[in-house]
């Protein structure tokens, strides 16, 4: 922590729910209306019309949120209270599924590229394996190892005012890839060198393309 956060004095912490309303006041009642308990129609065209979710997840070791990514409709509405999210190929680190076998308390954002609010899902989720299912979401020959099969907690929309502020979706907010380090450059620094960044660089789009799915 910054030294001069350490140092703030204590009596400008926030310590307690009945401090933390007194500070901000109550709720609009707007806010608290759009959370149901189930996927309306309003709701699951959000939901159908999303390439993009990240996923929440707590476990004995911390929190994790993880991107998730397939064409719109990927995740898909089996009914008011459930929905599917397959589980494609990645890195093996596995942190999302090795906190929902042991905690299945799951929270997902769903966003969708130029509209400004998002949607929320808070519920709880198991890892599921059935071939048939799985099957169901192949995608260019390949079928996802397993499918999140999330039962809905809660669900209420978020209004557009985060991106509005970030400017997400403008054309002249987006910067150059060549304005960051790359990810062979990155991964190079933390092998102590033992690793070819160029290189890797070079060679990823070729590796995207054999391992997307």
């Amino acid at each position: 922590m910054n030294a001069s956060v350490a140092n703030t004095d204590s009596s400008h912490r926030i310590t307690s729910i009945e401090e933390l309303e007194a500070l901000y006041g109550k709720p609009l009642q707007r806010s608290l209306i759009k959370e149901i308990d189930y996927i309306s129609d309003h709701y699951r065209a959000f939901i159908e019309k999303a390439p993009f979710v990240v996923v929440a997840t707590s476990g004995p070791e911390g929190l994790d949120s993880s991107p998730r990514g397939d064409p719109p409709g990927f995740i898909r509405v089996v009914d008011e209270k459930t929905v599917l999210i397959p589980d494609r190929r990645g890195n093996n680190r596995l942190d999302t599924l090795r906190n929902l076998v042991r905690d299945p308390r799951i929270s997902l954002l769903f966003l969708i590229p130029g509209i400004g609010e998002t949607l929320r899902i808070n519920g709880r989720a198991e890892i599921v394996t059935e071939p048939e299912l799985c099957a169901s979401f192949e995608m260019n020959g390949k079928i996802p190892t397993s499918v999140l099969v999330v039962t809905v907690g809660s669900v209420y929309f978020q209004c557009q005012k985060a991106l509005v502020r970030s400017r997400l979706w403008s054309e002249d907010a987006k910067i150059s890839r060549s304005e960051l380090p790359s990810t062979g450059t990155m991964l190079q620094a933390r092998s102590n060198g033992d690793f070819d960044g160029a290189e890797y660089d070079r060679n990823y789009p070729e590796h995207m393309k054999k391992t997307i799915y």
